[in-house]
């Protein structure tokens, strides 16, 4: 056999490989899902073996397949890029990346423009969800989680500390005459429900027992909980990397000590181990590696 594959189930191949999923390479040829199946099993027909092993939640690649997807995705990238230099024709490549809403608002999309002023053919789509990824289910590059740094079946990068401080408006602090711990009993506790515990983490770490750490009002969201403590509701426990800008400008001022550090549970990134396989997303994860180290 010394002609080339067909290409057409090459490329469909490639896709679902890469993707890991017959439907997400179906989204990303833009045809069904029937169709990448069988141009996959035609391959399969023209080379004698199989590439992927089928259960019923998934397709796997076979040893062989592994080592054949290894093999051609470079000399498919570079074929997509020798047609680029020959026509000047780019196409822009999608990137879908999940974070927390808060993380997003506050850290990442403040930073964004300079990924996309440095890399203009790339779109970062970015989702917001407090729930778990299913790499295997959903149509999802990247996602930053907060935890303990590990997830199985995903390659993770630490990205910002967790460190956790009571913030305040100026005002709120004059009018309360905040000017040690002991005068923590007379303010009211912001919560945001999806880390409900951050007070009572931060008052036993300062040594205070005595006051209630769920006391005060609840919101759905850091985020609902940042624009009460804005409005001079109250004080709201907050993860002081999301809220650096806040202190710089004194929109919010730090009125207690101790910074409490949750040490390892912190933000990461996750990701599909075959995602490094796209030029355009290692550049996004290096770029927000970069934003995230210490200056």
């Amino acid at each position: 056999m010394d002609r080339l594959p067909p290409l057409n189930p090459l490329r469909a191949f490639e896709a679902a490989g890469r993707l890991r999923s017959i439907r997400r390479a179906a989204e990303e040829l833009s045809v069904t899902p029937g169709a990448v199946s069988r141009q996959v099993q035609s391959l399969e027909a023209y080379l004698g073996l199989p590439l992927f092993r089928r259960d019923p939640r998934e397709i796997v690649l076979t040893v062989e397949g592994e080592q054949y997807l290894e093999a051609v995705s470079g000399h498919l990238e570079g074929i997509r890029a020798a047609t680029q230099r020959l026509t000047g024709r780019r196409t822009v490549e999608l990137l879908r990346v999940r974070a927390y809403t808060t993380f997003s608002m506050k850290w990442l999309i403040p930073r964004l423009s300079s990924f996309h002023d440095a890399h203009p053919m790339t779109e970062v789509r970015l989702t917001t969800s407090n729930e778990t990824v299913d790499f295997e289910r959903e149509n999802v590059d990247g996602a930053v989680r907060l935890g303990d740094g590990v997830w199985p079946g995903v390659d993770v990068d630490k990205l910002l500390p967790n460190e956790l401080v009571p913030l305040c408006t100026p005002a709120y602090r004059r009018k309360f005459e905040l000017r040690s711990l002991e005068d923590i009993g007379r303010v009211r506790l912001l919560h945001s429900l999806i880390r409900p515990d951050d007070w009572k983490f931060w008052l036993e770490a300062a040594g205070i027992g005595d006051i209630d750490p769920y006391a005060g009002a609840k919101f759905a969201s850091s985020t609902l909980a940042y624009q009460a403590t804005l409005e001079g509701q109250g004080i709201m426990m907050a993860q002081k990397a999301l809220f650096v800008d806040d202190l710089k400008s004194r929109k919010l001022v730090q009125p207690f000590r101790p910074a409490l550090d949750r040490g390892d549970h912190t933000y990461y990134f996750i990701y599909p181990r075959n995602r490094l396989r796209n030029p355009a997303f290692r550049k996004f994860r290096q770029w927000l590696l970069e934003q995230a180290s210490p200056a």
